[in-house]
């Protein structure tokens, strides 16, 4: 069993407390023994394990564990755009290829840093909560997005989104942090998504129902423009 984030203990603890309280004052073995299996899934949802990064200057590393559900060329978010009230720029206007990476409850849910860089925005928007699957979910639901930029200025902005279960986004960063590619930046509780915009001339290396492994898995290598078969955009 890998390390617990320490974000998930007090919520493991809390329902194996309950659960003991069940078995041990009303004997209720038929309720309180799955309670207690239901209990060591909260543990695992929490799992923290550790990953080896990709070494590569051009790498783009996924940020999620999950299955990819879709790839599609479209606008980036408008609070990814522009000047924010900092004076600091974000991405420029025009469609970019998004990578949609879909987590189950089952999944590993603490999220990485796609590159290295300075951490120049972040931006918490308050929402619904409707089924992450759902290409909607990106406008509709709680979401954060974070734009992370290199120190020769190229910007990687990707989106946290909350699913149907899923009820917090929990940040580990703020902005003027410096991540190294591969860094824990927060995670999302209970089955979610995760968008990442990749910048122009540059196809993703992944297809649509591939398994990311977070911090391990190269979704793309920033100027290399070549599709691989099986990607429609």
């Amino acid at each position: 069993m890998p390390p617990i984030h320490p974000e998930g203990r007090r919520f493991g603890l809390i329902a194996t407390g309950i659960s003991l309280a069940v078995l041990l004052l009303t004997g209720w073995d038929l309720i309180a023994w799955p309670m207690l299996v239901a209990s060591a899934g909260v543990f695992a949802f929490f799992r923290d394990p550790e990953r080896i990064v990709p070494q590569g200057d051009n790498f783009i590393i996924s940020p999620a564990d999950g299955v990819i559900s879709q790839i599609m060329e479209m606008e980036p978010p408008r609070e990814l755009q522009g000047i924010d009230g900092n004076g600091q720029a974000g991405l420029p206007p025009g469609p970019v290829t998004r990578v949609s990476i879909f987590m189950s409850v089952v999944d590993v849910h603490i999220n990485r840093a796609p590159i290295g860089g300075t951490l120049r925005r972040q931006a918490y928007i308050p929402g619904e909560f409707i089924n992450a699957q759902l290409d909607k979910a990106s406008e509709v639901n709680e979401r954060q997005h974070l734009l992370i930029e290199r120190s020769d200025g190229l910007q990687i902005a990707f989106t946290q989104i909350a699913g149907l279960v899923a009820r917090r986004i929990v940040p580990f960063v703020k902005p003027g942090d410096l991540v190294a590619a591969g860094q824990r930046i927060g995670l999302i509780r209970f089955g979610s998504r995760v968008d990442i915009y990749l910048p122009p001339q540059t196809a993703p290396k992944v297809i649509v129902g591939q398994k990311m492994v977070a911090g391990e898995t190269v979704i793309a290598e920033i100027g290399q423009s070549e599709l691989l078969e099986g990607i429609a955009l």
